[in-house]
């Protein structure tokens, strides 16, 4: 097992989108992103008691932005870092202990890697983007 391994990290575009907390809302921001073409890498949503925010890389942000606003849908954006890497024990905490050491904090990740696949993806938002990227790419 490799100990150190690489990771690709990349800055990409995420969409905060908010909705009422009510069956058919993801299913229609969804079908209209689907529908327009768009795909979406990666997606996590938080609830509260009357709406849900979905947080979500998509392959178009521009286009996904215009398109939920012209449909009535809040949305904001922000950069992250998307990681792809090894998916394997200690990643995480590798990563989370670099950013530890170089002061930087996480506001928060998500990620996904099916049972049998080699790699993950890990969508994570630091206090400073760019900070964030130097010091991963020593790791």
């Amino acid at each position: 097992m490799n100990t150190h391994p690489k990771l690709s990290v990349e800055t990409a575009t995420q969409l905060a989108v908010f909705l009422a907390n009510r069956p058919g809302a993801l299913a229609r921001v969804c079908d209209a992103l689907a529908n327009a073409g768009i795909n979406i890498y990666a997606l996590a949503t938080s609830d509260t008691v009357d709406h849900t925010v979905v947080r979500m890389v998509v392959s178009d942000p521009t286009k996904a932005l215009m398109l939920l606003g012209e449909a009535g849908v809040l949305a904001l954006e922000s950069d992250v870092l998307t990681i792809e890497t090894a998916n394997q024990p200690g990643i995480l905490a590798k990563i989370s202990d670099r950013l530890a050491d170089a002061k930087i904090n996480i506001e928060y990740t998500y990620l996904a890697a099916g049972h049998e696949m080699e790699k993950g993806l890990i969508i994570l938002r630091p206090s400073d983007v760019e900070q964030a990227r130097v010091a991963l790419e020593e790791l």
